[in-house]
């Protein structure tokens, strides 16, 4: 079993596998161009897996793969299957912008994978232009059907903005109804990459926009997640609400990140990392477990983030295509 610095248990790995994205999302790389350094200093699938096999044997449970957008890596289906085959047993996950999913839903549930997160912010092809910088909606919309099709599991992200989708909120939560599957709609997370004219919304705004239609009941959160669930009567559904501006998920986190070059970040909101990509290049597993073990030490208690507060200079340069949202 994996503990950190304060007695937590952790057995919960986001790996990042590119931060290349083919969406340039608002919130996320609005400026970042199109055209890429030719070779990112990426490890290998056998190298990240080298440390992945060894961290599902000291206790990791969950595995979710992130980016960036990973649908971008080549030969992902191959990773999910050493994955698979080493423990069927693991939880393993995907977050997506949903673009790609159509031509690969089917390889990814063949793999191993069991579940998708998908990122949709809104049903109007201008406005689903507007923020992600490219026309994706069609494509996003046919993923998410491809996947249900196939038997992949579905949860759908949003992240509401003043002035943008923010009279969109109940449309998506009724999509998702519709499609019986869970939206948790997420607070924007301020960050120095982002686009500084946008403006998030506080939870409490995004539950006030739904009870101008519907009754909601709090249900809380589910073990360690971050995700604080909510009740509709009217329709019965349960959607989520993700607040990284509290602390108050924080004393349950188990989770720990890999960036696709190697750095072990201990929180998403801090900087701090280390790496241990010399170590898998070379071979070394424990000289990876010992940066891992260092790591978990390190763990912060807390997220630096306050609560919501919009004069509050605390605002994470950590680039979120790099680590994983």
């Amino acid at each position: 079993m994996l503990i950190d610095g304060h007695g937590r248990a952790v057995n919960y790995l986001r790996i990042s596998l590119t931060e290349r994205c083919n969406f340039r999302c608002q919130y996320c790389m609005p400026q970042k161009p199109f055209s890429w350094v030719p070779n990112e200093n990426l490890l290998s699938f056998d190298e990240l897996f080298l440390f992945v096999k060894s961290a599902m044997d000291e206790g990791i449970t969950k595995v979710r793969l992130t980016g960036g957008e990973p649908l971008l890596r080549e030969d992902l289906d191959k990773f999910i299957s050493m994955i698979y085959n080493h423990n069927p047993d693991v939880d393993l996950a995907l977050t997506t912008n949903g673009y790609l999913l159509y031509q690969t839903a089917k390889k990814l549930k063949d793999a191993g994978l069991k579940r998708l997160n998908i990122s949709l912010d809104s049903l109007t092809p201008a406005n689903a232009q507007k923020i992600a910088q490219k026309d994706v909606l069609s494509q996003v919309l046919k993923g998410i059907d491809k996947a249900l099709e196939v038997g992949l599991g579905v949860k759908i992200n949003m992240v509401p903005l003043k002035g943008i989708n923010d009279h969109e909120i109940v449309d998506i939560l009724e999509y998702c109804h519709s499609k019986g599957i869970k939206v948790r709609f997420i607070e924007y997370m301020e960050n120095s990459h982002a686009n500084i004219e946008l403006q998030g919304m506080h939870g409490k705004e995004i539950l006030a926009k739904i009870k101008e239609k519907y009754t909601i009941k709090a249900l809380g959160r589910e073990g360690a997640s971050p995700s604080f669930n909510y009740h509709i009567e009217e329709i019965d559904y349960e959607f989520g609400l993700i607040d990284p501006h509290k602390h108050d998920f924080c004393e349950s986190c188990n989770r720990i990140r890999l960036t696709a070059e190697g750095h072990l970040i201990p929180c998403l909101y801090f900087d701090e990392a280390m790496s241990i990509a010399q170590f898998v290049k070379d071979g070394d597993i424990q000289g990876a477990s010992e940066v891992l073990a260092q790591v978990l030490r390190d763990k912060p208690k807390e997220n630096r983030w306050n609560e919501f507060d919009p004069n509050d200079e605390n605002i994470s340069s950590r680039a979120f295509y790099e680590t994983g949202g």
